[in-house]
């Protein structure tokens, strides 16, 4: 009876408020109505107004946005007999109408996510057979070395979980190609490969052919093992000591549980946060998806696979004969078919691995394109809407997350249709300049509002506007050819660990540059515009306005593809664990401290006043406590440098390990530690509000625009150069 009553109020406040937002009024009434709304809104946000009140006042921020919606459906579009004017009017009203829906879905998903999981489930006698998945392709040895050595220190008891390296880069068919160095190449990887799992007492296995790239790979290891559970890690994600620990569990709460899913947590910066040099002070991107986006999920038993950092049942991945191998994200096809057959998944909010995100922007953008053209493949083939066996809030779910990845067409459209105007004059707005800027700036503003309430402290404001824009220019194409060739896309692994040694402009940086100076002309274009036809001023204005925020998003964009010198992509990790150092053959072992790592080398500082300056290449020993039982506790490290401090000594060095063991060591310094994954993500979270966090992102903007500007001309002079120095050479 209480849900029927419940019903029933939304219904007739539902009709109210569409009463409402449809009556004929007045700018000067809009105005004030929207004023007085934005105003609670306002108020409820800045008093962080949870439960009932945070809904309360999402419904003032929705309402103004159902006000904007009916007023550009009723009085805005062009007329249909005009088509030059109506045929772009409509794709502006379609792209903007995309937002919306976006917003909506959004609003259904995360308004009130669960809160995080405390506490780790399960009964202490509950230990389940667990089998560990890496799948590899053409990964370095160093790399899954560190990553297999951080698997084989789990806690968890060691005849209870196994560990699979499953190897698609030395398959006899890549062993057997007709191309002699690749077969020589995959040849001498199988060998290094085996050796390495021999040592690390990790299985090796590979199979005939290369069928079904990931999807086809993992299913090869469900039919070699026999584990209760699979866990999956990318060969680059490196779990903490505790991930089977705080996940485990919650199959024996569940018996219909196929999936306990965690966050993936990086250690490096991706290009754009390298590039505007954001990635110690703001939350990273994918933070917003699995900070708020996945709890939201988990609310109506829609998280999903995301590929690794997972545990599945494999009794549930039986019934679909493994994991999907239709479209190239076959993390999120799995989910969908087992979601579709009953089956539930949960989502543990704790970073338990260390991961490496792409270096430059190429691989960025290749990495994105995989994922939009397998969620396209995901909303064509698989139709979240209309699968049977799913709730409704759980198609919402997945349709979000597939129509998500449609940016690129509105974003293009938003981008353009200012230059309609400035350089043909076409009307495709029907509105005068007042009347454009009542309803749509307080929409806009209103959307930056609702998405600040949202998303807080894991998504600064404009931030998500930059990341679409940066992404749209390369992805357009890639979206466009999957909806008309839908089984065309590959799977292709993306580039792991990789350095960019010289700062330079990255090769796919140009389009960015013309769409820059196309903006400025338009721009100029504005200015003339409003002193040659005075009687327009109004519109061209609040056009010229348009343009300059696509302005900055484009400038801002130069500094993206400027890339950053960096000799490496890893990054430091501050660990304080205490150790002791020999330096010489024989000699005296010194009390010392890890001061900070990574997977090349750490810092240590040795409390030794007198201490000479160690000559550079020398070999030393250290000695730590590790905290997994059959890690080493002894490896040899090469030093790099010494610098003497006010009472102690710091000595850099790199890591020389002889045997490959020793990278258990290695992992156990680096990645044991799960609290400082989220330490560093809790320091560098925090709600700037609207206000100041525009005024960051102008300022970034406005930086970055000099400093891309500043790449392409040292670029133009260096091409000119080598020009005339070919033409002398002739």
């Amino acid at each position: 009876m209480s849900k029927v009553i419940a019903f029933t109020l939304w219904l007739f406040v539902s009709a109210c408020v569409l009463l409402i937002i449809t009556l004929p009024v007045s700018l000067q009434t809009h105005l004030i109505a929207t004023a007085i709304s934005l105003a609670l809104l306002a108020t409820i946000k800045s008093l962080n107004g949870k439960g009932a009140w945070r809904l309360i006042g999402l419904g003032f921020g929705t309402a103004i946005v159902l006000r904007y919606v009916y007023w550009r459906t009723t009085s805005t579009l062009p007329p249909v007999n005009q088509l030059e004017n109506f045929i772009p009017g409509f794709l502006l009203y379609l792209a903007e109408m995309y937002s919306v829906v976006m917003l909506a879905l959004s609003l259904v998903i995360v308004s009130m996510p669960l809160p995080s999981r405390k506490g780790r489930p399960g009964s202490p006698g509950y230990v389940p057979t667990v089998d560990v998945f890496v799948p590899t392709y053409n990964e370095d040895a160093e790399l899954l070395a560190n990553t297999l050595a951080a698997a084989k220190n789990m806690d968890y008891p060691a005849d209870k979980f196994t560990v699979w390296l499953l190897d698609d880069g030395g398959t006899v068919q890549k062993r057997n190609a007709p191309n002699g160095l690749e077969a020589q190449a995959a040849t001498r990887r199988h060998a290094e490969l085996q050796k390495l799992c021999a040592d690390l007492g990790v299985n090796y296995l590979t199979r005939e052919r290369n069928v079904h790239a990931k999807a086809g790979n993992l299913n090869n290891g469900l039919d070699h093992s026999t584990g209760e559970l699979v866990t999956v890690f990318d060969a680059d994600h490196a779990p903490a000591r505790d991930f089977l620990l705080e996940t485990v569990g919650y199959f024996e709460e569940d018996p219909r549980l196929f999936l306990v899913q965690t966050p993936h947590f990086f250690v490096n910066p991706d290009p754009i946060e390298r590039n505007l040099r954001t990635f110690e002070t703001m939350p990273s991107e994918n933070e917003m998806f699995y900070g708020i986006i996945q709890r939201g999920l988990d609310k109506w038993n829609g998280a999903f696979f995301c590929g690794s950092a997972a545990v599945l049942r494999r009794e549930a991945l039986k019934e679909t004969d493994g994991f999907s191998g239709v479209s190239i994200t076959e993390d999120c096809e799995t989910a969908l078919a087992l979601h579709s057959r009953g089956w539930n998944s949960l989502y543990v909010d704790k970073p338990l691995i260390a991961g490496l995100q792409p270096a430059t922007f190429t691989s960025f953008i290749g990495q994105r394109s995989r994922w939009a053209q397998g969620m396209m493949q995901i909303l064509i083939f698989r139709q979240p809407l209309f699968r049977r066996g799913l709730s409704f809030p759980q198609r919402l779910c997945y349709m979000s997350s597939t129509l998500f990845w449609l940016f690129p067409f509105p974003r293009t459209i938003f981008l353009f249709a200012p230059l309609f105007y400035l350089f043909f004059d076409l009307q495709i707005f029907v509105a005068s300049g007042g009347e454009f800027l009542a309803y749509t700036a307080a929409y806009m503003l209103v959307n930056l509002m609702i998405q600040n309430f949202l998303y807080g402290s894991f998504r600064w404001p404009w931030i998500s506007e930059l990341y679409e824009y940066v992404q749209t220019v390369h992805l357009l194409p890639a979206v466009v050819s999957v909806l008309f060739n839908p089984s065309k896309p590959t799977f292709k692994v993306t580039a792991k660990d990789e350095s960019i040694s010289e700062a330079r402009l990255s090769e796919i940086s140009r389009p960015f540059f013309v769409i820059f100076f196309v903006l400025v002309i338009a721009m100029i274009f504005a200015i003339y515009r409003i002193y040659a036809e005075p009687y327009k001023a109004d519109v061209t204005l609040v056009v010229g306005g348009w343009n300059l925020l696509n302005i900055i998003f484009a400038g801002c964009a130069l500094g993206v593809v400027s890339e950053r010198g960096e000799k490496s992509a890893s990054r430091r990790i501050t660990v304080k664990r205490r150790c002791e150092l020999q330096l010489q053959e024989d000699g005296p072992w010194l009390p010392a401290t890890v001061q900070n790592v990574s997977v090349h080398g750490m810092l240590i500082n040795i409390f030794e006043k007198d201490l000479d300056v160690v000559e550079k290449g020398r070999p030393a020993i250290i000695r730590v406590d590790p905290y997994s039982p059959g890690a080493p506790s002894s490896m040899t490290i090469d030093i790099v440098r010494t610098v003497k401090q006010q009472g102690f000594t710091s000595v850099g060095c790199t890591f020389a390990p002889k045997e490959n063991i020793e990278h258990r060591l290695i992992a156990d310094l680096i990645f044991a530690n799960s609290e400082q994954w989220t330490e560093f993500q809790r320091a560098r979270r925090g709600n700037p509000g609207l206000i100041r966090g525009t005024i960051t992102f102008m300022g970034i903007a406005l930086f970055q625009t000099q400093r891309g500007l500043f790449y392409f001309m040292r670029s133009f002079r260096s091409r000119a150069r080598q020009k005339a120095a070919a033409g002398v050479a002739k």
